[in-house]
């Protein structure tokens, strides 16, 4: 199985404990492909958006488009990185561009500390 950083892929993020994100559902693998000696893909869970996640700093939103194989605007939840076993990803849907996912890299950055500065290349 190929997994690579930037791909959409349905994870199964269950068994769910207290208030982490559950079910089926996509996500975006943000990990480097040479980063890693486990069989394991750090990931940002995909959900609806939402209104007032614009005033989420941790939600980045991502537009449907014929690359990433979402069907309506969704939002990537950078509160929620996780360390999943490749088994866990179930089939790829799509992609995002380079410029999203550094977006995202920044947005995960912020959750670490709201003070990071980065700049997208």
């Amino acid at each position: 199985m190929n997994i690579s950083q930037g791909d959409i892929w349905m994870v199964k993020f269950y068994p769910q404990v207290g208030s982490e994100i559950s079910k089926l559902r996509p996500a975006v693998v943000v990990s480097h492909d040479t980063i890693g000696k486990l069989p394991l893909k750090t990931i940002v869970p995909i959900t609806d958006w939402k209104v007032n996640y614009t005033h989420y700093p941790w939600m980045a939103q991502i537009k449907v488009d014929k690359e990433n194989g979402l069907s309506k605007v969704s939002a990537v939840d950078c509160f929620q990185v996780k360390n999943f076993a490749n088994e866990r990803l179930v089939e790829k849907i799509g992609v995002i561009d380079d410029i999203l996912l550094k977006t995202i890299h920044q947005t995960i950055a912020k959750v670490l500390n709201p003070n990071y500065q980065l700049r997208l290349l």
